[in-house]
């Protein structure tokens, strides 16, 4: 095998590099695609939480006011059996 002139072997090193090269853009491109997709992903994630904040925050206000509703009547109806309490005891 006959030795390679030094632009030869250039050459051949340079269609090396530029194999690489063009790897090295496919994967760029396939890493940034990933990117892209994770990012949706995130995108979508975080409004499905902002949802459920949303409707649990709705949930609890809800509640809220279920639970104050019947504290007023437990005070009501505990004012009402003391007072017929005193009454029953005054009226002796």
């Amino acid at each position: 095998m006959a030795e390679l002139g030094l632009e030869e072997r250039v050459a051949r090193l340079e269609g090396r590099v530029e194999g690489f090269e063009g790897r090295f853009d496919s994967l760029e491109r396939r890493i940034d695609g990933l990117g892209q997709r994770l990012s949706g992903r995130v995108d979508s994630l975080d409004q499905k939480v902002d949802r459920f904040r949303e409707e649990l925050a709705a949930r609890i206000d809800s509640l809220d006011q279920k639970v104050s509703k019947q504290f007023v009547w437990l005070v009501g109806i505990q004012v009402a059996v003391l007072l017929a309490v005193v009454g029953a005891l005054i009226g002796r």
